[in-house]
């Protein structure tokens, strides 16, 4: 089992924020410089939260109704009950599954002024941060605990996908959302998510990790499969010829995943005969069928080598 530590969580939660390019509603007392004074709204300047109410809240797991008073491109700021925080854009029923687009704004925009139920999901004082859910509303109150309770590492479940993003899957376990970060949504590599799974469709996963303090479920799905390259060494030696398929090409070459397997490599320009002088889009096609041959193989960091030149020693 990998150990997920608070630097895993932290480097996914900076990928969702530079996806979603959102300002969370910042700390009481804290004055932000010139460059950053456009972009805080009168919602941010409101004294701190009520502390006591929000752990409260999110200890018992509780639905609160709050008001839409603004958003920005990564989400919707809301208030009410003595209270205020934010809902993460991937956090809202009816616009999960919405890719980075020219509408988003105009969506965000149509929920100002609206009454929305939702979850505490994160509650960080020193940090002035209160997150919100409206998809983790949809459970009922009390049902988090339950769940945290019952799951752990290394356990497989099956869930719905929720949301799919840039940077991975939220998956729903039946109350509490987990993350599959891309990264551990295949032993190959994965341009986008939505090349692995779909929206609303149910997938068995693995639980890697738990933090019920933040509210937060690691899960993988790659891991629910053998790792092809535990045995690459020996399917795979070097100077072997097999099938493969190219998986993507690049301006530096092409990537192509040996067949029956989930192994991928490498086959750098030098290596495409027909290549010299062309465009490489110009000679390889996504999924066009090749032979190549094992130059090199580092199977301990899922790395392998491939030329095109067959003949050549």
């Amino acid at each position: 089992m990998p150990v997920i530590d608070e630097g895993w969580w932290a480097s996914v939660l900076a990928e969702e924020g530079r996806s979603s390019a959102h300002t969370p509603p910042r700390a009481a007392g804290n004055k932000p410089d010139e460059r950053e004074e456009s972009r805080v709204s009168a919602a941010d300047k409101k004294p701190a939260p009520n502390w006591n109410q929000v752990k409260d809240l999110y200890m018992r797991d509780q639905i609160v109704d709050l008001t839409v008073t603004g958003h920005n491109r990564g989400g919707l700021l809301v208030e009410g009950s003595g209270m205020y925080g934010f809902v993460p854009f991937s956090h809202l029923v009816e616009l999960a599954g919405k890719t980075e687009n020219n509408e988003r704004d105009h969506d965000l925009e149509s929920y100002v002024g609206r009454m929305l139920r939702l979850k505490v999901i994160e509650c960080v004082p020193e940090d002035g941060r209160v997150v919100f859910s409206e998809r983790a509303a949809q459970s009922e109150s009390g049902k988090r605990a339950e769940l945290f309770h019952a799951l752990q590492p290394g356990q497989h479940v099956k869930g719905v996908v929720t949301n799919v993003t840039d940077f991975g899957v939220f998956v729903d376990l039946g109350g509490v959302e987990g993350l599959i970060h891309i990264s551990e949504l295949s032993w190959g590599r994965v341009s986008h998510p939505n090349q692995i799974v779909k929206m609303g469709s149910t997938i068995d996963v693995q639980v890697l990790d738990l933090a019920p303090e933040r509210c937060r479920v690691a899960l993988s799905l790659k891991r629910m499969l053998a790792n092809p390259w535990q045995h690459a060494s020996v399917e795979f030696p070097e100077g072997c010829v097999k099938s493969a398929t190219i998986t993507s090409v690049l301006s530096y070459g092409a990537f192509a995943r040996l067949d029956s397997s989930g192994v991928e490599g490498l086959i750098h320009a030098s290596e495409i005969p027909q290549a010299e002088g062309v465009p490489l889009k110009e000679v390889l096609l996504e999924g066009q069928a090749v032979q190549v041959r094992v130059l090199h193989l580092d199977a301990a960091h899922q790395r392998m080598g491939l030329s095109m030149r067959l003949n050549e020693a």
